[in-house]
């Protein structure tokens, strides 16, 4: 069974130093965050929100990826196709990152390694 995105990324993910991924809201139990095992600092947070949440058209579900960036990255980035302002985050540090095949698998790499330099 071929691996879907998100997991891609966690497998990504774990192969950094001293990465631990958890569940740490009780409320959204399939939310992951991906973290520095030693600091406890967050790179990445994978959540599937509504598509309204997010000012979005439709209805329904979309997994997305919270990663910190360079504050004027994320003002760059932030116009471009599958990204917005971070979703409950902080908007100057943070971006969210749609996992709907609008952004580059390696640009989601790329961005989460960025991440976890910065939160080192």
């Amino acid at each position: 069974i071929p691996m879907d995105l998100k997991n891609r990324l966690i497998a990504f993910a774990k192969t950094f130093n001293d990465v631990q991924v958890d569940h740490p809201f009780a409320k959204f139990p399939e939310y992951q965050v991906l973290r520095h095992r030693k600091n406890g600092k967050w790179f990445g947070l994978l959540m599937t929100v509504e598509k309204q949440k997010l000012g979005l058209e439709g209805t329904g579900m979309i997994e997305i990826l919270d990663v910190k960036a360079a504050p004027e990255m994320v003002s760059i980035i932030n116009q471009s196709r599958g990204y917005l302002p971070a979703y409950h985050m902080n908007k100057n540090h943070w971006l969210t990152a749609l996992l709907d095949g609008s952004v580059s698998e390696k640009q989601l790499q790329s961005l989460l390694r960025d991440s976890y330099e910065r939160t080192r």
